[in-house]
């Protein structure tokens, strides 16, 4: 509690609130805007935030997170497109409420639901994290070798519709971040005779390239041509009555717990914890015909596990290392560039900054729900504008963004490389989110595997005599083994019946 409340010391000045009411209002603009959502919006504001002091910067960057999940909201109500994959779940119920003239109090139920379930999680997270952290502490570079190998699969696994591409991806990334000079034997890596990749892939560039560029090129051409039908909202839609706020009281509250659980699983994310959260409420529920129809309740619940699993995300991320969600790995990838590496040693060695950062969600959480009430309408008038205006004036600012992180043509070369093999790539169905958890994990795991093997003495019989990892890889194993068992059982019943 002490340290807590020194965070909150520490980010409750002028600037800092100031930072995270800028980071949350942008999160919610570009969360609106369909298909962008929150990992390309930080992608394109990280360049931006390496002038910042990186507790501002970090500030800044996980207000866009939380401002983007809810900013999808609108869209999902409104529009019957989520702004991100998380939202996808609130436009079962949530656009038939619009249909009928109740999208005002859609989006009010989903701003209460994601304060509310935001709220108490932040309090989990608080005592969740620091108990993680010194659990993780007795961990060696073998336990972290194989909680960062599990780490890669998990989210290569639940990432895009195919686990064999998120794992492609995942092994693509920490390719990349083999390029340039290997760290032990000074020896030149896969930089075919280039004085440019000598030091390596830009994080950054290659993150802007990756998921932001490609992004919006592919939204630009998804949206060309489609006609979009925009349900109007006022003020007055948005008052709620005691009724109706007592019938998504439990919903609310599922949907807090299970999200936050969830979403401190690495590579579930918000996504998973949304599309779970909803099933689980329609079979407490002992009125289900108004599922799909317009129910309030399908709109609590997975706001609630939504905002919740964003909070959860960050357990893992701060203590581990390791992403809870595909957008959590590119904000790792700005820790990473301020030269903070989160970890078990993370409470320890920059205590103030972690436990600030913690204090800004609730800061953040309150000015989202100050914002959202009274401006949802207002911030619908975004989805008038066509996409067509937008990526032009986009695409050139995240271009320049990649150039000014060094003052570097080659980086401005690289993000437009990695934009083109990205968009090329998610045409196939391969998701970019496990690339940028390769070249973010890429050198930890290269290190950690090194300083094992020298522990063993030039063995990998090392890993075999520490039982925590050899726990770690079992379930390593079983998460490649058994989803093939279970997918030939199910052709085989197929084939019989």
């Amino acid at each position: 509690m002490n340290d807590l409340m020194g965070g909150f010391v520490e980010v409750l000045s002028f600037e800092n609130i100031l930072v995270c009411f800028i980071g949350a209002l942008l999160g919610t603009l570009l969360g609106i805007l369909p298909g962008i959502g929150s990992s390309s919006g930080m992608a394109l504001l990280i360049p931006l935030t390496l002038t910042l002091d990186p507790l501002q910067a970090l500030i800044l960057l996980a207000a866009v997170y939380y401002g983007c999940e809810y900013g999808g909201t609108v869209s999902s109500v409104l529009l019957n497109t989520p702004g991100d994959g998380a939202a996808l779940v609130t436009c079962l119920d949530g656009f038939p409420m619009g249909q009928r003239g109740e999208a005002g109090k859609a989006l009010a139920i989903a701003a209460i639901s994601s304060f509310v379930a935001g709220t108490l999680t932040i309090v989990l997270l608080s005592v969740a994290a620091p108990m993680f952290a010194t659990v993780a502490l007795r961990f060696g570079p073998p336990e972290m070798f194989a909680l960062i190998l599990l780490g890669l699969l998990t989210v290569g696994g639940v990432a895009g519709r195919s686990r064999r591409k998120g794992w492609a991806m995942a092994a693509f990334g920490v390719l990349v971040a083999a390029v340039g000079i290997e760290g032990q034997t000074g020896t030149l890596r896969f930089t075919f005779g280039s004085d440019r990749l000598v030091s390596g892939v830009g994080l950054v560039p290659f993150i802007i390239g990756l998921v932001a560029m490609a992004e919006l090129c592919r939204q630009a051409y998804v949206n060309r041509a489609t006609p979009r039908t925009i349900i109007r909202t006022s003020y007055r839609e948005m008052l709620i009555t005691r009724p109706e706020l007592a019938k998504v009281r439990g919903s609310i509250a599922r949907g807090g717990i299970i999200g936050f659980i969830i979403g401190c699983l690495p590579g579930a994310g918000p996504t998973v914890a949304t599309f779970l959260c909803y099933d689980v409420e329609k079979r407490v529920a002992k009125d289900k015909s108004q599922f799909g129809k317009g129910d309030v309740r399908g709109v609590a619940s997975p706001e609630a596990a939504n905002n919740a699993a964003v909070n959860g995300a960050f357990v893992p991320t701060l203590t581990l290392g390791i992403p809870g969600s595909g957008t959590t790995a590119i904000l790792l990838g700005a820790f990473v560039a301020f030269g903070i590496r989160p970890g078990p040693l993370l409470f320890e060695q920059q205590g103030d900054l972690v436990w600030a950062l913690i204090a800004s969600f609730y800061v953040g959480n309150v000015i989202l729900l100050v914002l959202n009430l009274p401006l949802a309408p207002f911030f619908a008038r975004i989805l008038y504008v066509p996409f067509k205006y937008i990526y032009p004036v986009v695409l050139p600012v995240a271009l320049v963004g990649a150039y000014a992180v060094n003052n570097s043509l080659d980086d401005a070369w690289i993000a437009l490389f990695f934009a083109g093999i990205s968009v090329l790539l998610m045409r196939r169905g391969y998701p970019p989110a496990p690339a940028i958890l390769g070249i973010v994990l890429g050198p930890l795991l290269e290190s950690n595997l090194e300083r094992s093997v020298s522990m063993g003495s030039g063995s990998f019989g090392i890993f075999l005599d520490r039982p925590v990892a050899l726990i770690i890889f079992t379930l390593t194993a079983a998460m490649l083994i058994v989803p093939a068992i279970l997918r030939g059982r199910t052709m085989q019943r197929s084939k019989t019946h």
